[in-house]
């Protein structure tokens, strides 16, 4: 275990002086602290859309088409996936676009989602809609609360269900709750993608494949990943608590590149807070997590913590543990602690 150290995330800084590309991209974003996100849409349209488009021309076969299909598959799960996929996220709960240019709004989850396999509308009706009203307990139907958190076969099991059944799971929770829009977004944007790779797959099955399924499948694998380890370690006697049953991940370079994401208890303390204020918050607030007895590891993030849940390696957990308040005074204690809050938990 470590004590609190200086933190290293991102926090806004205001320019000295905004170049004239971004005064014009400031015209129509609503936060200016969101520039970045302009910038990495535009990377993302230039290169995996140009790749998108050339793996379905007739004319590159052979080894240029197997070249560029690697690229994508590289470019797609490897360098843009993350920074993508937490974007959306960022954008979900904030508008990106001003009102008055609502209609870009749109661009990220029908025109780039579904090129990371992220079905039109379905990630906001589930983690808008669903995840944070219901909070990881048992109403949430993505909820980590009844498997044994630090078990392969009980995250294989949390995988298949969401997998195989998860739209049917997401729709039968929205007609429970008489969420009747939210409904109709995620289950026009799942089957519209179905519908869309099936008839893509009549024009170019090897393209469809590469372009649209396989980013689909490990998009679905990476997000209940994530969600697992994020609400990996759980309080059974205050569960609904964001202290208790989320985790915050601090100094490492997954913040830098997805905005953040490691900081979940704040986010679901304030689900609307700007990705920025995170680290200062923080710091702030620190005494609210020292008096929950809340999890912070520095120097990780949420794929460490999921392998080392799954090879049981508590030692690694404990080594990256920060000893806020300064509670623990041995790794063992906080093994210990670490794997009270992995038990299953019965509904």
């Amino acid at each position: 275990m470590i004590s609190l150290r200086a933190i290293s995330d991102p926090v806004y800084r205001e320019p000295a002086k905004a170049s004239a590309v971004n005064r014009f991209f400031l015209r129509f974003i609503r936060d200016k602290r969101d520039l970045p996100f302009v910038h990495l849409t535009i990377r993302i349209t230039l290169v995996l859309g140009t790749l998108a488009v050339l793996l379905y021309m007739p004319f590159i076969t052979g080894w240029w088409w197997g070249i560029l299909a690697a690229a994508y598959l590289v470019f797609n799960n490897f360098i843009f996936k993350g920074p993508f996929g937490l974007m959306l996220h960022c954008t979900s709960h904030r508008a990106f676009f001003r009102k008055e240019y609502d209609i870009m709004n749109h661009y990220l989850p029908w025109v780039l989602g579904p090129l990371f396999g992220q079905t039109p509308e379905t990630y906001y009706s589930h983690h808008i809609g669903m995840h944070h009203p219901e909070n990881n307990l048992p109403e949430d139907e993505s909820s980590t609360m009844r498997f044994q958190r630090d078990s392969i076969r009980g995250f294989g099991a949390y995988l298949g269900s969401f997998l195989f059944a998860g739209i049917y799971h997401l729709a039968s929770y929205f007609v429970r709750k008489k969420r009747k829009k939210l409904l109709v977004r995620s289950v026009r944007g799942e089957f519209l993608f179905v519908a869309f790779c099936v008839g893509m797959s009549f024009v170019n099955w090897p393209a469809t494949l590469v372009v649209f399924i396989i980013p689909f499948v490990i998009s679905r694998i990476v997000m209940m990943l994530g969600n697992w380890a994020q609400h990996a370690f759980v309080c059974a006697e205050d569960p609904g608590n964001p202290y208790k049953n989320s985790i915050t991940c601090i100094n490492t370079k997954y913040n830098h590149k997805c905005w953040n994401d490691g900081y979940h208890i704040s986010h679901h303390i304030k689900p609307s807070m700007h990705w920025t204020e995170h680290p200062n918050y923080f710091r702030s607030t620190i005494q609210e997590y020292i008096s929950n007895d809340a999890i912070v590891f520095d120097g990780i993030h949420f794929l460490h913590v999921w392998a080392y849940l799954m090879g049981k390696r508590y030692d690694l957990l404990a080594r990256h543990f920060v000893n806020i308040g300064d509670k623990y005074t041995s790794e063992e204690e906080v093994v210990a602690f670490l794997k009270g809050r992995t038990r299953r938990i019965a509904a």
